[in-house]
């Protein structure tokens, strides 16, 4: 691989700008050197605005450039899968935007192919590597055995008509588009996979999910919730641990620099602090380009995929969304 590590954007996405776009720039080690849209204009108008050297109006023209390392895929969750794939048997590594699929088969799908190109599928939970996560780590193992975790992921995302995340067809819901972080993040705490016992949702106008619950056991002996809503009144992330020796609480787990608050008990006495660090995008980016030239494995790629997609995948069945 080349010193500086060549991205290609398929979709020419608002999210981009924050979660690939910046991190590049601020650093000498990835470049986004393409993007690609449904429409050459709508390409075009995109590379000027965020000085990308070249544009395509056609998907499978981007990932024909033998010059691109990597493609991030920021299309509806609809259409991941697809495009995943199209890029891994085109020879590039990829980053896709969470959720990474529309269910656990479409997953299964991708990663036989990765398998088979040997090019990397990588889901795009940035939370995951930001220092906050490592931290929250380090003092979960000092709680003991752990007894409950929660977790909860609230905006005020009002619906309006065929915006994605109120689409089923589209991958749109609040599991899919914000509980799908607290999900990850009590699995990879804990470790191992949940039983979804109970979940309940209620619709938004179009049929998706506008809020989710859902209760889990883990086979340690650990309970868990997780919540998400698309109508809360304001913006409400959180994780919780309560274990043996302790509890712990952070606030703000998704976007960390934007203020966050961690508070935890050990033995009766309280601790409070916060966790230095960049834009959670740009560890991410960080952590990518060193996985693709030393071969490591990433916490966010094989089966922590086909975990978490299985997950949603029981918590809609329970609740009866899908």
């Amino acid at each position: 691989m080349a010193s500086t590590v060549r991205v290609g954007i398929l979709g020419a996405a608002g999210i981009a700008p924050r979660s690939i776009i910046g991190p590049a720039r601020r650093t000498d080690d990835a470049e986004v050197a393409a993007v690609a849209s449904r429409s050459q204009s709508r390409a075009d108008e995109y590379a000027a605005a965020h000085g990308i050297p070249l544009s395509y109006g056609d998907y499978r023209r981007l990932l024909e450039n033998e010059s691109i390392d990597l493609v991030y895929v920021a299309l509806p969750p609809s259409e991941h899968a697809q495009w995943v794939i199209a890029a891994l048997e085109a020879g590039k590594d990829v980053l896709c935007e969470k959720p990474f699929a529309m269910n656990e088969g479409e997953v299964a799908d991708v990663l036989a192919i990765s398998e088979r190109t040997g090019c990397r599928a990588i889901e795009a939970f940035h939370d995951e590597y930001h220092p906050l996560w490592s931290r929250t780590r380090e003092i979960a193992a000092m709680l003991g055995r752990v007894r409950r975790v929660e977790g909860e992921f609230c905006v005020n995302n009002p619906f309006t008509p065929g915006a994605i995340r109120h689409e089923p067809s589209l991958g749109g819901g609040a599991l899919m588009d914000l509980g799908c972080y607290p999900l990850h993040w009590v699995r990879s705490l804990m470790g191992e996979e949940p039983h979804v016992v109970s979940a309940a949702h209620v619709a938004g106008p179009a049929g998706a999910d506008e809020s989710i619950t859902a209760e889990l056991d883990f086979p340690s002996g650990a309970t868990g919730r997780v919540d998400a809503s698309m109508g809360n009144d304001s913006f409400d992330d959180f994780r919780r641990i309560d274990g043996e020796r302790g509890s712990l609480m952070v606030q703000n787990v998704v976007f960390p620099t934007n203020g966050h608050r961690v508070v935890w008990t050990l033995d009766g006495v309280e601790y409070q602090e916060t966790v230095g660090g960049r834009q959670t995008y740009d560890h991410q980016l960080e952590c990518v380009v060193r996985a693709l030239r030393t071969h490591e494995m990433l916490p966010t790629e094989g089966s922590d995929i086909l975990g978490n997609m299985r997950a949603i995948d029981a918590i809609y069945r329970t609740a009866k969304v899908r």
